[in-house]
Protein backbone atom coordinates (compact mmCIF):
# COMPACT_ATOMS: atom_id res chain seq x y z
CA UNK A 1 0.00 0.00 0.00
CA UNK A 2 3.08 2.40 0.70
CA UNK A 3 3.95 1.79 -3.16
CA UNK A 4 0.22 1.99 -4.52
CA UNK A 5 -0.57 5.03 -2.90
CA UNK A 6 1.78 7.56 -4.37
CA UNK A 7 1.90 5.59 -7.57
CA UNK A 8 -1.76 6.11 -8.05
CA UNK A 9 -0.93 10.19 -6.87
CA UNK A 10 1.68 10.35 -10.43
CA UNK A 11 -0.34 8.48 -12.85
CA UNK A 12 -3.66 10.69 -11.79
CA UNK A 13 -1.52 13.96 -11.67
CA UNK A 14 0.01 13.50 -14.93
CA UNK A 15 -3.65 12.61 -16.92
CA UNK A 16 -4.84 15.49 -15.29
CA UNK A 17 -1.99 17.79 -16.32
CA UNK A 18 -2.29 16.58 -20.03
CA UNK A 19 -5.72 16.83 -20.59
CA UNK A 20 -5.42 20.16 -19.05
CA UNK A 21 -2.28 21.24 -21.00
CA UNK A 22 -4.58 19.82 -24.40
CA UNK A 23 -7.56 21.89 -23.82
CA UNK A 24 -5.34 25.05 -22.14
CA UNK A 25 -3.76 25.65 -25.51
CA UNK A 26 -8.02 25.71 -26.76
CA UNK A 27 -8.65 27.97 -24.25
CA UNK A 28 -5.83 30.11 -25.46
CA UNK A 29 -7.26 30.03 -28.96
CA UNK A 30 -10.27 31.03 -27.75
CA UNK A 31 -9.52 33.70 -25.86
CA UNK A 32 -6.61 35.15 -28.27
CA UNK A 33 -10.13 35.09 -30.99
CA UNK A 34 -12.59 36.88 -28.66
CA UNK A 35 -9.43 39.89 -27.88
CA UNK A 36 -9.17 40.58 -31.89
CA UNK A 37 -12.80 40.16 -32.62
CA UNK A 38 -12.04 36.58 -34.54
CA UNK A 39 -14.20 33.47 -33.82
CA UNK A 40 -11.07 30.54 -33.18
CA UNK A 41 -11.21 27.09 -33.24
CA UNK A 42 -14.78 25.80 -33.91
CA UNK A 43 -14.42 23.02 -36.71
CA UNK A 44 -13.37 19.66 -35.01
CA UNK A 45 -16.04 18.40 -32.94
CA UNK A 46 -18.58 20.58 -31.25
CA UNK A 47 -17.73 24.11 -30.99
CA UNK A 48 -13.88 22.89 -31.46
CA UNK A 49 -14.21 20.68 -28.52
CA UNK A 50 -11.74 18.17 -30.18
CA UNK A 51 -9.52 20.66 -31.83
CA UNK A 52 -6.56 19.36 -29.41
CA UNK A 53 -7.05 15.78 -29.92
CA UNK A 54 -6.35 16.60 -33.79
CA UNK A 55 -3.50 18.43 -33.40
CA UNK A 56 -2.17 15.93 -31.47
CA UNK A 57 -2.70 13.94 -33.96
CA UNK A 58 -0.98 15.75 -36.59
CA UNK A 59 1.97 16.02 -34.84
CA UNK A 60 2.50 12.42 -34.18
CA UNK A 61 2.11 12.15 -38.02
CA UNK A 62 4.08 15.11 -38.94
CA UNK A 63 7.84 14.27 -40.04
CA UNK A 64 10.90 14.52 -37.56
CA UNK A 65 13.25 16.37 -39.47
CA UNK A 66 16.66 16.78 -37.91
CA UNK A 67 19.59 18.92 -39.05
CA UNK A 68 22.54 17.41 -40.45
CA UNK A 69 24.83 19.14 -38.86
CA UNK A 70 22.79 18.75 -35.36
CA UNK A 71 24.32 17.22 -32.57
CA UNK A 72 21.21 14.26 -32.84
CA UNK A 73 21.50 12.75 -29.56
CA UNK A 74 20.90 15.99 -27.55
CA UNK A 75 18.96 17.71 -30.35
CA UNK A 76 16.67 14.64 -28.88
CA UNK A 77 17.22 14.77 -25.43
CA UNK A 78 16.96 18.75 -25.09
CA UNK A 79 12.48 18.37 -25.69
CA UNK A 80 12.39 15.40 -23.13
CA UNK A 81 14.29 17.61 -20.32
CA UNK A 82 11.80 20.26 -20.33
CA UNK A 83 9.27 18.12 -20.05
CA UNK A 84 10.52 15.89 -17.64
CA UNK A 85 11.17 18.54 -15.45
CA UNK A 86 7.68 20.87 -16.07
CA UNK A 87 6.01 17.38 -15.02
CA UNK A 88 8.33 16.65 -11.99
CA UNK A 89 8.14 20.16 -10.35
CA UNK A 90 4.23 19.60 -9.59
CA UNK A 91 5.74 16.45 -7.12
CA UNK A 92 5.16 18.82 -4.11
CA UNK A 93 2.59 21.13 -4.59
CA UNK A 94 -0.73 20.40 -1.71
CA UNK A 95 -3.80 20.48 -3.65
CA UNK A 96 -6.11 19.85 -0.86
CA UNK A 97 -6.25 18.96 2.81
CA UNK A 98 -5.38 15.68 3.74
CA UNK A 99 -8.49 13.34 3.26
CA UNK A 100 -9.85 10.02 5.01
CA UNK A 101 -10.40 7.59 2.16
CA UNK A 102 -10.38 3.50 2.44
CA UNK A 103 -10.02 3.67 6.57
CA UNK A 104 -6.06 5.88 6.00
CA UNK A 105 -5.44 9.08 5.68
CA UNK A 106 -4.52 10.69 2.44
CA UNK A 107 -2.31 13.69 2.14
CA UNK A 108 -3.16 15.33 -1.28
CA UNK A 109 0.42 15.81 -2.63
CA UNK A 110 2.77 13.28 -4.00
CA UNK A 111 5.56 13.84 -1.47
CA UNK A 112 5.59 16.04 1.25
CA UNK A 113 9.15 17.24 1.20
CA UNK A 114 10.04 19.38 4.37
CA UNK A 115 11.87 21.99 1.97
CA UNK A 116 9.88 21.79 -0.70
CA UNK A 117 10.27 25.45 -2.18
CA UNK A 118 14.29 24.25 -2.33
CA UNK A 119 12.68 21.65 -4.08
CA UNK A 120 10.47 24.08 -6.32
CA UNK A 121 13.50 26.30 -7.39
CA UNK A 122 16.14 23.40 -7.30
CA UNK A 123 13.81 22.15 -10.66
CA UNK A 124 12.90 25.39 -12.18
CA UNK A 125 16.67 26.12 -12.66
CA UNK A 126 17.12 23.01 -14.26
CA UNK A 127 14.16 23.78 -17.24
CA UNK A 128 16.72 26.55 -18.81
CA UNK A 129 19.43 23.34 -19.94
CA UNK A 130 16.56 22.10 -22.25
CA UNK A 131 15.82 25.09 -23.94
CA UNK A 132 19.77 26.02 -23.92
CA UNK A 133 21.30 22.47 -25.31
CA UNK A 134 17.94 22.77 -28.01
CA UNK A 135 19.81 25.61 -29.12
CA UNK A 136 22.97 24.83 -29.11
CA UNK A 137 22.65 21.06 -30.63
CA UNK A 138 20.25 22.57 -33.74
CA UNK A 139 23.69 23.99 -35.00
CA UNK A 140 21.42 27.31 -36.42
CA UNK A 141 22.39 30.72 -34.92
CA UNK A 142 19.05 31.59 -34.24
CA UNK A 143 18.56 28.56 -32.30
CA UNK A 144 21.58 29.50 -30.30
CA UNK A 145 20.74 32.65 -29.61
CA UNK A 146 17.31 31.80 -28.54
CA UNK A 147 18.86 29.14 -25.84
CA UNK A 148 21.48 32.31 -24.59
CA UNK A 149 18.80 34.96 -24.49
CA UNK A 150 16.98 31.98 -22.28
CA UNK A 151 20.42 31.69 -19.93
CA UNK A 152 20.66 35.02 -19.03
CA UNK A 153 16.76 35.99 -18.64
CA UNK A 154 16.36 32.99 -16.14
CA UNK A 155 19.14 33.60 -14.12
CA UNK A 156 18.23 37.40 -14.20
CA UNK A 157 14.65 36.69 -13.08
CA UNK A 158 15.66 33.70 -10.22
CA UNK A 159 17.28 35.47 -8.66
CA UNK A 160 14.52 37.97 -7.91
CA UNK A 161 11.84 34.84 -7.76
CA UNK A 162 14.47 33.69 -4.82
CA UNK A 163 14.61 36.46 -2.81
CA UNK A 164 10.45 37.02 -2.96
CA UNK A 165 9.76 34.18 -1.67
CA UNK A 166 12.14 34.76 1.40
CA UNK A 167 8.93 37.33 2.82
CA UNK A 168 6.63 34.28 2.54
CA UNK A 169 9.39 32.06 4.51
CA UNK A 170 9.61 34.71 7.00
CA UNK A 171 6.09 34.76 7.66
CA UNK A 172 5.14 30.72 7.56
CA UNK A 173 8.54 29.52 9.26
CA UNK A 174 8.64 26.70 7.42
CA UNK A 175 10.08 25.33 3.63
CA UNK A 176 7.32 22.79 3.84
CA UNK A 177 4.47 23.58 1.13
CA UNK A 178 2.21 22.29 2.89
CA UNK A 179 2.64 23.99 6.50
CA UNK A 180 2.26 27.74 4.30
CA UNK A 181 -1.18 27.20 2.73
CA UNK A 182 -1.80 26.04 6.82
CA UNK A 183 -0.78 29.44 8.06
CA UNK A 184 -2.67 31.15 5.13
CA UNK A 185 -6.17 29.64 7.13
CA UNK A 186 -8.98 32.39 7.81
CA UNK A 187 -8.47 34.18 4.96
CA UNK A 188 -4.72 35.34 5.69
CA UNK A 189 -3.78 35.19 2.65
CA UNK A 190 -0.09 36.15 1.70
CA UNK A 191 -0.52 38.04 -1.53
CA UNK A 192 -1.95 41.29 0.52
CA UNK A 193 0.13 40.13 3.88
CA UNK A 194 3.16 40.66 0.81
CA UNK A 195 1.70 42.40 -1.98
CA UNK A 196 5.38 43.73 -3.44
CA UNK A 197 6.54 39.77 -2.64
CA UNK A 198 3.54 38.56 -4.23
CA UNK A 199 3.59 41.13 -7.38
CA UNK A 200 7.74 40.33 -7.76
CA UNK A 201 7.04 36.45 -7.93
CA UNK A 202 4.52 36.56 -10.47
CA UNK A 203 6.50 38.72 -12.80
CA UNK A 204 8.95 36.42 -12.16
CA UNK A 205 6.78 33.45 -12.93
CA UNK A 206 6.50 35.05 -16.82
CA UNK A 207 9.81 35.18 -17.35
CA UNK A 208 10.83 31.39 -16.02
CA UNK A 209 7.70 30.53 -18.62
CA UNK A 210 9.25 32.40 -21.27
CA UNK A 211 5.90 33.95 -22.12
CA UNK A 212 4.31 37.40 -23.30
CA UNK A 213 5.66 39.81 -22.31
CA UNK A 214 9.19 37.96 -21.67
CA UNK A 215 9.16 35.38 -24.38
CA UNK A 216 12.37 36.82 -25.68
CA UNK A 217 14.25 33.70 -26.39
CA UNK A 218 11.69 32.81 -29.12
CA UNK A 219 11.16 35.87 -30.43
CA UNK A 220 9.74 35.33 -34.09
CA UNK A 221 10.06 38.66 -35.26
CA UNK A 222 14.14 38.44 -34.57
CA UNK A 223 15.15 34.99 -34.18
CA UNK A 224 12.25 33.11 -36.46
CA UNK A 225 11.15 31.07 -33.82
CA UNK A 226 14.39 30.76 -31.69
CA UNK A 227 15.09 27.72 -29.84
CA UNK A 228 12.71 25.40 -31.50
CA UNK A 229 13.52 26.62 -34.80
CA UNK A 230 14.99 23.11 -35.64
CA UNK A 231 12.59 21.14 -34.20
CA UNK A 232 9.51 19.28 -36.14
CA UNK A 233 6.87 17.00 -35.11
CA UNK A 234 6.27 15.47 -31.89
CA UNK A 235 9.93 16.92 -30.35
CA UNK A 236 8.31 20.46 -31.14
CA UNK A 237 5.04 19.20 -29.47
CA UNK A 238 7.33 18.02 -26.35
CA UNK A 239 8.34 21.45 -25.74
CA UNK A 240 5.02 23.27 -26.60
CA UNK A 241 3.82 20.57 -24.03
CA UNK A 242 6.58 21.78 -21.71
CA UNK A 243 5.88 25.18 -21.91
CA UNK A 244 1.92 24.86 -20.46
CA UNK A 245 2.96 22.03 -17.88
CA UNK A 246 5.41 25.37 -16.67
CA UNK A 247 2.51 27.00 -17.14
CA UNK A 248 -0.15 24.91 -14.93
CA UNK A 249 2.90 24.46 -12.02
CA UNK A 250 3.41 28.13 -11.70
CA UNK A 251 -0.13 28.81 -11.43
CA UNK A 252 -0.05 26.15 -8.99
CA UNK A 253 2.97 27.41 -7.07
CA UNK A 254 1.69 31.02 -6.90
CA UNK A 255 -1.62 29.94 -5.79
CA UNK A 256 0.08 27.85 -2.75
CA UNK A 257 2.08 30.67 -1.93
CA UNK A 258 -0.19 33.44 -2.24
CA UNK A 259 -3.74 32.89 -2.74
CA UNK A 260 -4.21 30.23 0.33
CA UNK A 261 -3.88 27.10 -2.11
CA UNK A 262 -6.62 24.84 -0.86
CA UNK A 263 -8.03 27.09 1.55
CA UNK A 264 -11.58 28.11 1.70
CA UNK A 265 -12.65 30.48 4.12
CA UNK A 266 -15.47 29.36 6.63
CA UNK A 267 -16.44 25.99 4.76
CA UNK A 268 -16.06 24.32 8.16
CA UNK A 269 -18.84 26.53 9.35
CA UNK A 270 -21.57 24.79 6.73
CA UNK A 271 -21.64 21.72 8.62
CA UNK A 272 -20.49 19.50 5.23
CA UNK A 273 -19.05 16.01 6.09
CA UNK A 274 -14.90 16.05 6.20
CA UNK A 275 -15.32 14.15 2.66
CA UNK A 276 -17.60 17.11 1.00
CA UNK A 277 -15.03 19.69 2.65
CA UNK A 278 -12.14 17.61 1.24
CA UNK A 279 -13.64 17.73 -2.35
CA UNK A 280 -14.58 21.11 -1.82
CA UNK A 281 -10.97 22.48 -0.70
CA UNK A 282 -9.11 20.28 -4.03
CA UNK A 283 -12.16 22.38 -6.10
CA UNK A 284 -11.11 25.92 -4.46
CA UNK A 285 -7.88 24.91 -5.28
CA UNK A 286 -8.21 24.19 -9.04
CA UNK A 287 -10.78 27.52 -9.75
CA UNK A 288 -7.66 29.41 -7.90
CA UNK A 289 -5.26 27.81 -10.23
CA UNK A 290 -7.59 28.60 -13.22
CA UNK A 291 -8.27 31.62 -12.51
CA UNK A 292 -4.13 32.56 -12.35
CA UNK A 293 -4.33 30.61 -15.66
CA UNK A 294 -6.76 32.87 -17.87
CA UNK A 295 -4.48 35.92 -15.84
CA UNK A 296 -1.52 34.33 -17.78
CA UNK A 297 -3.64 34.34 -21.25
CA UNK A 298 -5.01 37.43 -21.24
CA UNK A 299 -1.46 39.11 -20.23
CA UNK A 300 0.09 37.62 -23.42
CA UNK A 301 -2.78 38.83 -25.82
CA UNK A 302 -2.48 42.36 -24.15
CA UNK A 303 0.98 43.62 -23.46
CA UNK A 304 3.17 43.79 -26.34
CA UNK A 305 7.11 42.07 -25.90
CA UNK A 306 9.77 43.74 -24.05
CA UNK A 307 12.96 44.82 -25.83
CA UNK A 308 16.09 42.91 -24.74
CA UNK A 309 17.75 45.69 -22.56
CA UNK A 310 14.19 46.34 -21.38
CA UNK A 311 13.77 42.92 -20.02
CA UNK A 312 17.03 42.85 -18.19
CA UNK A 313 16.82 46.57 -16.86
CA UNK A 314 13.80 44.95 -15.08
CA UNK A 315 15.77 42.13 -13.78
CA UNK A 316 18.40 43.76 -12.44
CA UNK A 317 17.83 47.46 -11.68
CA UNK A 318 13.73 47.37 -10.53
CA UNK A 319 12.72 43.62 -9.41
CA UNK A 320 16.24 42.55 -7.59
CA UNK A 321 16.35 46.09 -5.23
CA UNK A 322 12.34 45.46 -4.46
CA UNK A 323 13.00 41.84 -3.42
CA UNK A 324 15.71 42.86 -1.14
CA UNK A 325 13.68 46.16 -0.04
CA UNK A 326 10.61 43.62 0.61
CA UNK A 327 12.60 41.30 2.74
CA UNK A 328 14.21 44.34 4.64
CA UNK A 329 10.81 45.95 5.46
CA UNK A 330 9.33 42.01 6.79
CA UNK A 331 12.43 41.49 8.92
CA UNK A 332 12.36 45.26 10.15
CA UNK A 333 8.31 44.80 10.93
CA UNK A 334 9.52 40.99 13.02
CA UNK A 335 11.77 42.46 14.92
CA UNK A 336 9.57 45.43 15.85
CA UNK A 337 6.73 43.51 16.85
CA UNK A 338 9.02 41.52 18.96
CA UNK A 339 10.40 44.27 20.52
Amino acid sequence: MEIIEPLVKIVLIFLINLTVVAYLVLVERRVSAFIQNRIGPNRVGPAGLFQPVADIVKLFLKEDIVPKAANKFVHSLAPIISLVVAMTTFAVIPFGNTIHLFGRDIKLMIADVNVGILYLLALSSMGVYGITLSGWSSNNKYSLLGGLRSSAQMISYELSMGLALIGVLMIAGSLQLNKIVESQAHGMWYFWRTPVSFITFVIASFAETNRLPFDLPEAEPELVGGYHTEYSGMKFGLFFLAEYANMITASAVITTLYLGGWQLPFVGYLGFSDLTISLLQVAAFAVKVGLVLLFFILVRWTIPRFRYDQLMNIGWKVMLPLSLANILVTGLYFVLRMS
